[in-house]
């Protein structure tokens, strides 16, 4: 008969031990396989080649992954920790995105508090106005503190000066300046004035002394403007030119540092 064993389509001793896990389930056709001890060892519960190990500051390292591929997250922190260079490898520093740039910051400064140094052509490249805006603030309470509050003619002097100043300078250079290098300009030449300014609090500037230092902060708000912006658009032929309208606006500002603007007379 066909159900021999000898048979050469029946099921064979080697066939069996794949074949033969569990009795048939009665009532279930066509239950030709069944899982054996044999498969447990391919598709076991732990897979050690996938596993990770979690550090305990969020290192990931993994067996199975290149070296290009890992990372280093850094734990959380106080509210300190968003004005660093913690999270991500080669994250920019959060003031730095929003444009407060310190190296930046603290180069223009010097340039200004040296006005004998040799002004790099390209200093301006990077034009900010974090500086300018911190120069006006310190400026106007400087002089609020001692007794001239005076932050609107600050401020219309300023823009006012800045947009005479912007249209004397493209109407003169070849190559031209927009106006926020401009403002970024005069802004950071503005910090010897704040220096007077500074003074006025304890000194009283209308006085011998206080013409003599407004005149000397003048002259040095001057120099450094102009040699910025002979620099900066390589108009050294005209720097004189140049020098005598940013004159002018300084000379503005000396006044409300020296005279209290709207009052009966001189502050003293």
């Amino acid at each position: 008969m066909w159900q021999d064993s000898n048979n050469a389509y029946g099921a064979s001793s080697s066939q069996n031990q794949y074949y033969a896990g569990a009795p048939p389930v009665q009532g279930v056709p066509l239950q030709f396989y069944a899982p054996s001890p044999v498969s447990s060892t391919f598709y076991s519960g732990s897979r050690p080649s996938l596993d990770g190990n979690v550090g305990a500051q969020g290192t990931i390292n993994s067996q199975g992954m290149a070296s290009g591929y890992g990372g280093n997250i850094q734990p959380a922190g106080g509210w300190w920790t968003a004005f660093g260079t913690g999270g991500f490898e080669g994250e920019p520093p959060l003031l730095e995105e929003l444009g407060f740039n310190f190296a930046h910051i603290r180069a223009k400064t010097l340039t200004v508090l040296n006005p004998l140094s040799r002004v790099d052509e390209r200093i301006m490249d990077d034009a900010d106005l974090a500086g300018p805006l911190l120069f006006f603030l310190c400026f106007g309470t400087f002089l609020l503190f001692s007794g001239k509050p005076q932050f609107g003619y600050i401020y219309g002097v300023g823009l006012l000066g800045s947009a005479s100043i912007y249209t004397l300078l493209n109407l003169m250079a070849e190559s031209g300046i927009d106006a926020y290098r401009v403002v970024s300009v005069l802004g950071y030449c503005l910090l010897p004035m704040v220096g007077v300014s500074a003074l006025s609090v304890v000194l009283t500037l209308d006085g011998s002394l206080g013409y003599v230092l407004s005149i000397l902060s003048i002259l040095w708000c001057t120099y450094a403007a102009s040699g910025i912006f002979v620099a900066v658009l390589r108009m050294s032929d005209q720097r004189f030119l140049v020098a005598y309208p940013v004159g002018l606006l300084y000379g503005c500002f000396a006044l409300l540092s020296v005279f209290k603007v709207g009052g009966t007379g001189s502050s003293k």
